[in-house]
């Protein structure tokens, strides 16, 4: 199948309003490259970085930039990065051990954390993505999280990335009781290979706009 020799026939079938209105939304954005934008704010300026980022043609980022708003905030990513943060705290505390804290037998007795032999409590398929083995896993999915997985909630918007990020949690949930029934598992690294693989989904998609 050829993928080139289709899009003449998709493009024909569209209607004259909507090619009348992708015209007018055209022309009713500035015709100057971002880049060339000057006296940007900090936050402008990372708006306009998001869409380089992520969007594949200058006219999509032009929309973008000039249409995007702050509400609703990309609150997912952040509200998940922080509950990670405060429930690692808490098990630490608690613990009193900061490192290999699933060594610790009343770690693993938590309710938060997922083992095969305790399928029939669904909800350990998700929650054990808020459980972390010590300091380094945490910190880095936290910085991924937040700096993959919030600026492309900027672009594609909450319902879509808390899917992807959810769907890779319990892929790898499911994963693990498949393939290792005495294995408990901890941490987000399911959520975060799944944002990995959109985001490199978004530098291929951008990589071919600018060819």
């Amino acid at each position: 199948l050829c993928v080139p020799s289709l899009s003449p026939q998709i493009s024909s079938k569209r209607s004259s309003s909507f090619k009348r209105a992708i015209a007018n939304g055209q022309r009713a954005l500035p015709r100057d490259v971002l880049l060339d934008e000057t006296g940007l704010g900090i936050y402008k300026r990372f708006v306009r970085y998001v869409a380089y980022e992520i969007l594949p043609c200058e006219m999509d980022r032009r929309w973008y930039f000039y249409q995007h708003r702050t509400c609703p905030p990309p609150v997912f990513m952040a509200a998940v990065t922080l509950t990670q943060i405060i429930v690692f705290l808490c098990y630490g505390a608690r613990l009193n051990k900061w490192v290999l804290q699933t060594y610790h037998p009343e770690y693993m007795k938590s309710p938060l954390v997922y083992h095969p032999g305790h399928r029939a409590r669904a909800w350990r398929f998700l929650t054990y993505m808020f459980m972390h083995v010590g300091l380094e896993q945490l910190g880095f999915n936290a910085l991924l999280q937040l700096m993959i997985g919030v600026p492309l909630e900027m672009v594609h918007g909450i319902l879509r990335i808390s899917f992807l990020y959810l769907a890779g949690v319990l892929a790898g949930s499911l994963t693990v009781s498949i393939t290792d029934m005495r294995a408990p598992l901890v941490g987000g690294s399911g959520g975060v290979y799944a944002l990995c693989s959109a985001h490199l989904a978004n530098v291929v998609m951008v990589s071919q706009g600018t060819r």
